[in-house]
């Protein structure tokens, strides 16, 4: 079953690319990627409130807000201009224009 997606994704800086997260599945294999000694409180938290958007007590748009603040806090909020526009998701809108 896919979890929620974002009303935009964020990319985060990895260590030699850029990784688009577009929802709550990304969200979570972003969050068991990290490494033990780097699990610190704010990665705790981020953990939960995606637990619980999971089981809907929480809304996607509030996850994906504290996500990006998660990312910028441990300087690795990519920014989009850093990804490379073939690589960018494509809206709705942008697919009906082709």
């Amino acid at each position: 079953m896919a979890l929620d997606t974002f009303e935009n994704p964020i990319y985060a800086q990895r260590k030699y690319f850029v990784q688009e997260i577009a929802g709550l599945d990304d969200l979570f294999d972003f969050l068991d990627e990290c490494p033990e000694q780097k699990r610190d409180v704010t990665y705790e938290v981020m953990l939960d409130a995606c637990q619980k958007a999971a089981n809907r007590q929480l809304p996607a748009s509030v996850v994906a807000a504290n996500f990006s603040r998660f990312l910028r806090t441990h300087g690795k909020l990519a920014d989009i201009e850093d990804v490379p526009p073939h690589l960018r998701r494509v809206s709705d809108r942008n697919v009906s224009e082709i």
